[in-house]
């Protein structure tokens, strides 16, 4: 089954190196067949949250916040890129996701951490572990950390070391797992919430 997924890359650095590792695993969800999209916010510009995007009246958020959010609602699952600032979330990245809320619900995340050092951002990872579920966007158990990551990927995400590859597969194999079952549940409850719809009119038609 194809899957729709986002990947939430969260550095507007000069002179960021954690883009190899957003790089690399758009590569790796592209391999396995999905349709992925690599929301960058350099690239996006977004401001400084002021409104989130269910506060702007319908036809009045910014531009590349609206085609951002056909998105978020289509996608399936999410991975989230985080490196690891004082010990927690970069900023942009939380600027980012606190975006959007409701379009999240019921869907699994997915966190790849990295840093500059050995440590591969792990502690920036368990404070989005909580942050991510807060958004009904639950990670799954596994992360996918990576130290080094300016020695790790070329600047193009291609991997100098084959054993990622490996240790990606394992990840995205139970990335899947979860986007698959929570999307049958939310099929299986649209298809309830169309059956009680149907049932109502009915009703309201024989009166």
């Amino acid at each position: 089954m194809t899957l729709d997924l986002l990947i939430f890359y969260g550095s507007v650095r000069s002179e960021r190196q954690g883009i190899r590792a957003a790089r690399f695993v758009e590569h790796q969800c592209r391999a396995r067949g999905h349709d992925v999209l690599l929301v960058d916010p350099l690239e996006l510009q977004l401001p400084l949250l002021d409104k989130m995007y269910k506060e702007y009246a319908p036809g009045e958020a910014p531009a590349p916040l609206e085609r951002l959010a056909e998105r978020v609602r289509r996608a399936d699952a999410y991975i989230v890129v985080s490196g690891e600032y004082n010990h927690t979330v970069p900023p942009a990245l939380s600027n980012l996701l606190d975006h959007f809320l409701e379009e999240y619900f019921n869907k699994p995340s997915a966190i790849a951490c990295y840093s500059a050092g050995h440590f591969g951002g792990v502690r920036a990872a368990m404070t989005l572990r909580g942050m991510l579920s807060e958004m009904g966007m639950s990670s799954i158990p596994s992360i996918f950390p990576v130290p080094r990551v300016q020695d790790a990927f070329a600047e193009d995400g291609t991997p100098t070391d084959t054993a990622w590859e490996d240790r990606a597969e394992k990840f995205l194999d139970e990335l899947e797992w979860y986007a698959r079952a929570l999307k049958a549940a939310r099929q299986q409850d649209a298809a309830g919430e169309r059956s009680e719809c149907e049932a109502q009119a009915l009703v309201q038609s024989a009166r």
